[in-house]
């Protein structure tokens, strides 16, 4: 794995900082889901050094596709679980400040298709589904653009580091397509561009789907002015239907691994991803079930949501399953 000085791409939170974050945490993880005038409130008080930062990164391409902001205080946890739990911090200051964050960058959402529409989600492994391809896993996970299927993918996502696994080699990794792109051949860029690939719908958006996963597509993979691309790509469940196509994607991995930042989250590590311009995934690890495994919290963050689609929401920040919106697009 590469690993590379990431001081260009990070901000340190100071003491005083993380002590004002943590309260202002406190207070927004107890408001309801659906409240937004005192949360706008509580955003107005971030330090301006945060605050800075992280609207220059929604507002600005950046060319890397992530920041990493360290010393986010954590505070007292419980035991990693090691089933599926999601309210095991349904209060919790993480939740808060996960909260805060999304709303600088965009608007907090979930899907109602994954996880029931959870707002936040616990990356932690679960016992019996160490080689799945999703956050209850332990195995490597390739390079992918979170929810690749999907027409209202995640302007943003972040991950917030509550404990390191065990042995302290799990990485974040995140590979940024504007840097991977000069690997590509002129030829490889113009198939990638084409509209000829396919998505399959992520197994954490097909659990309760019988049969094959659906299908999202015929898409490009790479779209957006030539010298400022975007990507849309999974490489575990995005295809081509011809040879040239599946060696195009072949040539996009390796462009993305060479590339690559290794990030190595510690507690209080929020990374925080532009999906449309950086891949991510995680090497693997072994997990213990001891309590004290690898566990990060994940947020997604929306520019804008059409007006159409929040007038169908059955809860607020929570976009509608597929099957009801999908036909529009």
């Amino acid at each position: 794995m590469r690993r590379t000085a990431l001081r260009d791409r990070e901000t340190r939170i100071s003491q005083n900082d993380a002590a004002t974050i943590w309260q202002l945490s406190v207070r927004a993880a107890n408001l309801p889901e659906a409240d937004t005038s005192e949360l706008a409130d509580l955003l107005l008080d971030i330090p301006a050094t945060l605050r800075d930062e992280l609207v220059h990164f929604a507002n600005s391409a950046s060319h890397s596709g992530f920041l990493l902001v360290r010393g986010l205080p954590v505070g007292d946890l419980p035991p990693t679980p090691d089933r599926h739990s999601p309210r095991v911090l349904a209060h919790h200051p993480t939740s808060g400040t996960l909260r805060l964050v999304a709303d600088l960058l965009g608007s907090l959402v979930g899907y109602q298709d994954e996880k029931n529409g959870a707002l936040l989600h616990d990356v932690h492994p679960v016992k019996g589904e160490e080689r799945r391809i999703e956050n209850s896993g332990a195995v490597a996970f390739d390079f992918h653009t979170e929810n690749v299927h999907h027409p209202l993918r995640p302007d943003f996502l972040g991950l917030l580091c509550l404990r390191q696994d065990h042995d302290g080699v799990a990485a974040t990794r995140v590979a940024s397509v504007r840097e991977a792109e000069v690997l590509l051949t002129s030829r490889q860029q113009e198939i990638l561009r084409s509209l000829r690939f396919s998505s399959a719908y992520p197994t954490s958006f097909s659990r309760n789907i019988a049969g094959p996963r659906p299908m999202a597509g015929p898409h490009p993979v790479l779209f957006g002015q030539a010298s400022e691309p975007f990507v849309r790509f999974n490489s575990h469940n995005t295809t081509a239907p011809d040879a040239e196509g599946t060696e195009a994607l072949r040539a996009l991995s390796e462009a993305l691994e060479s590339v690559c930042r290794d990030i190595v989250l510690q507690p209080g590590d929020l990374v925080l991803v532009d999906n449309h311009i950086a891949a991510h995934g995680r090497s693997s690890f072994t997990p213990r079930y001891d309590g004290g495994d690898r566990w990060l919290r994940r947020c997604y963050s929306l520019r804008a949501v059409p007006r159409w689609v929040e007038l169908m929401m059955t809860r607020w920040r929570v976009i509608p399953e597929l099957a009801r919106i999908g036909g529009i697009f």
